[in-house]
């Protein structure tokens, strides 16, 4: 049977608990696609399970992670609309399709959902299995490499700012740690949109990030309130993306017009927060959570992206080093996704 290689994970902790291994091509389904996997971006996700801090329902050992992959499908299943030789890249959410949530277009929360590199394995490996639905064919100006750096943060940062949160041509976005991969996906997807934009970072070298893409109006967090006051004239932006959670909560409140609305999806600094309630109705804020995100948006994402979307890359590493990636990105001084180049 032949072999290929994959960076397999044998039990939890450090570095030292990966294992580049000779495995056998995987096969895929009636319904799945085989890809050669090109470029494999890396998410905290991947650290953490390695940690053994978070354990997804589903996971089993031996694994392989990488949930953000792009390559070319070399083989496809009878009942698969993509054709062998399509360059693609792969939704890491699976949902099962068949649940009462699914039905209702919220695959994103599907009881049964399957997460690529997370609940089943993943791109670090040369070859990977995937539902020929969640492969989206990448557009011919678009380079794999780069593809790789957009399923989750892209399809995140959609979900959250155009589907969640509803922005528009002419109105103004405040993101926090935009130099974040989610935050760099949600600036550049609100250009795109024709929006306006408000950024905070937490150094020099990422306000130079944010620069790279075209965003005007960067502050440290403690300035934003006069940048945000002069950039609308007093009136306050349209909506905040916030995932930090109480360090800039009262910030993002603070921040929104008549109106505004807040989408939050992450508790970077903890899982709790105060407020006014008497504020926020007596202003008419919407409060709008922006979990789970859908097919459709990673669709769109992409779509935007190959109109002239900037991938930022902070390093690349052979497969054989994937440790050292994942050390790379648990660092949080990097700006750009971190890939695997098998």
């Amino acid at each position: 049977m032949a072999q290929v290689r994959a960076m397999v994970q044998t039990g939890f902790g450090g570095p030292d608990v990966l294992r580049l291994t000779d495995v056998p091509v995987p096969v895929p389904g009636p319904a799945d696609v085989l890809v050669r996997v090109v470029a494999c971006g890396l998410n905290q996700l991947d650290v953490l399970q390695r940690r053994g801090v978070v354990r997804l329902p589903g996971l089993e050992l031996p694994h392989v992670a990488g949930m953000d992959v792009a390559g070319v499908v070399e083989a496809a299943g009878a009942d698969s609309p993509v054709p062998v030789g399509a360059r693609v890249l792969l939704d890491p959410s699976v949902p099962c399709g068949a649940c009462p949530l699914c039905h209702e277009g919220r695959g994103g929360h599907c009881p049964n959902l399957r997460i690529l590199g997370a609940t089943i394995d993943g791109g670090l490996a040369e070859y990977v299995v995937a539902p020929a639905s969640a492969a989206h064919v990448v557009p011919d100006a678009v380079d794999l490499t780069d593809a790789a750096c957009l399923p989750t943060p892209w399809a995140t940062a959609f979900h959250a700012v155009v589907t969640v949160g509803r922005l528009r041509a002419g109105e103004t976005l405040l993101v926090h740690g935009a130099a974040g991969s989610v935050g760099l996906a949600a600036v550049q997807i609100a250009q795109r949109v024709g929006a306006h934009v408000v950024a905070t970072v937490g150094s020099p070298e990422k306000a130079a990030a944010l620069a790279k893409v075209g965003v005007e109006h960067v502050a440290a967090p403690d300035a934003v309130a006069a940048l945000v006051a002069d950039v609308t004239a007093g009136r306050g932006v349209d909506v905040v993306l916030e995932y930090l959670g109480p360090a800039t909560w009262a910030t993002s409140m603070a921040a929104l017009r008549i109106g505004g609305r807040l989408v939050f999806l992450g508790n970077t600094t903890g899982d709790e927060v105060s407020f006014s309630l008497s504020d926020a109705f007596h202003r008419g804020l919407e409060l709008l959570g922006a979990g789970g995100y859908l097919a459709s948006d990673m669709a769109a994402a992409l779509q935007l992206f190959a109109d002239g979307g900037t991938a930022l890359v902070a390093g690349t590493f052979p497969l054989a080093d994937a440790g050292a990636a994942q050390d790379l990105l648990c660092e949080r001084s990097t700006v750009g996704r971190v890939l695997v180049i098998p």
